[in-house]
């Protein structure tokens, strides 16, 4: 009865438990930044629930799991990963590891200072741009 009491206590004080641990989604394309095969071609993670499927940089496809939290499986790999609660890194047991691909460097130009308004032709004044690319 004392158990009960203390764990209800604890779920209504907000306190998180093991499942709340849990990344909420690892969906989305990784780069490989450690023992890659090929530091050109993205990876991509697809989650349904605890079910994952894995495209490797060389073109592989295969099926995991999350075992436990923080922790997949791949059984056709016979290897394990973990990862970080907020879903960024995909550390594998033999080295490999896979980073989130957000996008960082996929805009050169930079982005048009705020209040930068562009002229007719569509383009920004050469000074707004000047500041945006000196400014980094």
């Amino acid at each position: 009865m004392k158990a009960q009491i203390t764990a209800l206590v604890l779920t209504a004080a907000g306190i998180p438990t093991v499942a709340s641990a849990q990344s909420d989604n690892l969906t989305g394309q990784y780069v490989c930044i450690r023992a890659c095969t090929d530091v050109t071609a993205p990876a991509f993670v697809t989650q349904n629930g605890s079910n994952l499927r894995l495209s490797t940089t060389g073109g592989q496809s295969t099926y995991a799991w999350v075992d436990y939290p923080g922790h997949i499986w791949i059984e056709p790999w016979y290897e394990g990963a973990l990862f970080s609660p907020d879903g960024m890194t995909i550390q594998f047991d033999r080295g490999a590891v896979w980073q989130r691909d957000i996008g960082q460097f996929d805009n050169a130009r930079g982005v048009p200072p705020v209040g930068s308004r562009p002229l007719a032709s569509g383009r920004l004044p050469a000074g707004a741009y000047a500041r945006t690319r000196n400014s980094r």
